[in-house]
């Protein structure tokens, strides 16, 4: 029965190498998604905006980082599936009836797929983009939802238009269109149970993920299943949160990926932390009472969910947000704002952002045509800085000061070194660390009773002392603008 669990997928269709997983196997239906030209257009984003400008490994694209966190969401599920089995000692001769075996195959799918999907609507230097200033006033635009969505049923993932478009719609939209046009019909899959995942959506599962959830229920609560206090109409819903938060959650493939897949590119350390020790330990915990399904960790396994969280802590104080990648950071925003003074390139970004035929064409290719162009034309201009890596020169950094205080130093620093106030910028990243605080539900800790041997849930900082005492930070740094930036 073991067997039958790991070799569920095992028929796969094509076998691709990956630096950091090694080899991870596709299937039918997700070929075909990898191959559409607005998954390909992934290939052209990449994973860290700029970094490569400090970090120079640091070239890996967003269609790496999304065929990866679809192995780690894959690894993650079917890691707990292997636990139960283990835990309840069932035997090779025991047999899974061939309605859990199809649900525990759907459930898988609709994870792998949730997960290849869930970064396709990145645009150009990815989280960069919509922080610059004219891109977010495009995408704040009150019709730009209903124009992108034109002539397709939104209601199916949403109740109404959101009030400001992010990535995270954008990925929605992509995922409709590219299941849309692939046989999914014949993996078996809804499309609205991909999308029901994935994050900013709210949907009705489809009939089919409905059965499999009640199945998969059963499965894995037994007797909490079965005793009739949980109403079997609450449970589709919850059994799609436990894969939303494997999607994006504390404890997500995303964050697994891009930790290990960012710390081997840039050639740092401080980002690992052993995937398989925390797979290992991960376990599904329910609750009837509140109700609750999600994912829960066994007591020896909080070293390695404190190892998962700190690495992540250290990444964001020590490489996203270095001194001079976040000085990059800033020229790169202010350069997108320069390029798209000009009314071809803002008519085009403008189009790419209204419909799905031209999004295929958003990449940073795009944007650094426009910057080598503009540069040409400009050699005192921001374009200028980004193309020929000319650094904002960095005067100091501070830690968790208020607006106010920013400001007043500024000042300070333009006053003491004689510098015009004007050219004295700053940019700012806020380090965070966890969400797993006092009163945090999402994932639960496994303890079991000495005497009895029955094990309970606890929160997690009932069990560890560790998260109380690390908390989100704002790092900001101060530079002078570079000679060829000053008037």
């Amino acid at each position: 029965m073991r067997s039958a669990v790991n070799d569920l997928l095992g028929a796969f269709d094509k076998l691709v190498m990956d630096p950091v997983h090694g080899g991870i196997p596709l299937y039918r239906h997700e070929i075909q998604v990898i191959d559409h030209p607005l998954f390909q257009r992934l290939r052209n984003i990449c994973q860290n905006d700029i970094l490569s400008l400090v970090f120079p490994g640091a070239t890996h694209s967003r269609f790496l980082h999304s065929v990866g966190v679809m192995h780690v969401g894959g690894r993650m599920f079917r890691a707990m599936i292997d636990a139960y089995l283990r835990e309840r000692q069932l035997s090779d001769h025991t047999d899974l009836s061939l309605n859990q075996l199809d649900a525990i195959d759907y459930l898988t799918k609709v994870i792998r797929l949730g997960c290849l999907l869930h970064d396709s609507g990145h645009s150009s230097f990815s989280h960069q983009f919509t922080k610059a200033r004219r891109i977010h006033e495009l995408m704040a635009h009150p019709e730009r939802f209903h124009s992108l969505w034109s002539g397709q049923n939104y209601t199916r993932y949403y109740a109404a238009p959101p009030d400001e478009l992010e990535h995270e719609h954008y990925s929605v939209r992509v995922a409709h269109e590219v299941l849309s046009a692939i046989a999914l019909d014949e993996s078996g899959l809804a499309m609205e149970d991909v999308l029901g995942i994935m994050e900013t959506t709210t949907v009705e599962p489809s009939p089919a993920f409905k059965q499999h959830a009640l199945t998969f229920w059963s499965f894995i609560a037994g007797p909490d299943a079965a005793n009739g206090v949980l109403d079997q109409k609450d449970v589709p819903a919850m059994v799609m949160d436990l894969l939303s938060s494997i999607v994006s959650g504390e404890i997500d493939a995303d964050r697994a990926d891009y930790m290990l897949r960012d710390g081997f590119h840039s050639s740092v350390t401080i980002g690992g932390f052993n995937l398989d020790h925390l797979l290992s330990n991960l376990r599904f915990g329910w609750d009837v009472d509140s109700p609750w399904l999600g994912l829960a960790i066994t007591h020896k396994g909080l070293g390695a969910l404190e190892d998962f969280v700190y690495s992540r802590h250290q990444m964001y104080r020590k490489v996203y947000a270095h001194k001079t990648a976040l000085g990059f950071d800033w020229l790169l925003r202010e350069a997108i704002n320069e390029v798209l003074d000009d009314p071809d390139n803002f008519d085009r970004v403008d189009a790419c952002l209204t419909n799905m035929a031209d999004f295929a064409d958003l990449t940073d290719s795009f944007f650094w045509e426009a910057f080598r162009k503009h540069a040409r034309a400009h050699p005192h201009s921001y374009s200028k800085c980004i193309v020929d890596r000319v650094k904002l020169d960095h005067l100091d950094t501070r830690d968790n000061l208020s607006e106010g205080q920013i400001e007043a130093h500024c000042d300070y620093l333009a006053e003491a070194l004689a510098l015009n106030r004007g050219d004295v910028v700053t940019c700012s990243m806020r380090a965070r660390f966890s969400n797993i605080q006092e009163n945090f539900n999402g994932i639960k800790v496994l303890v079991r009773d000495p005497v009895t041997g029955l094990r309970s849930l606890k929160k997690i900082t009932e069990v560890s002392e560790f998260f109380s005492k690390f908390s989100d930070g704002t790092i900001t740094h101060f530079y002078h603008r570079p000679a060829i930036l000053r008037g």
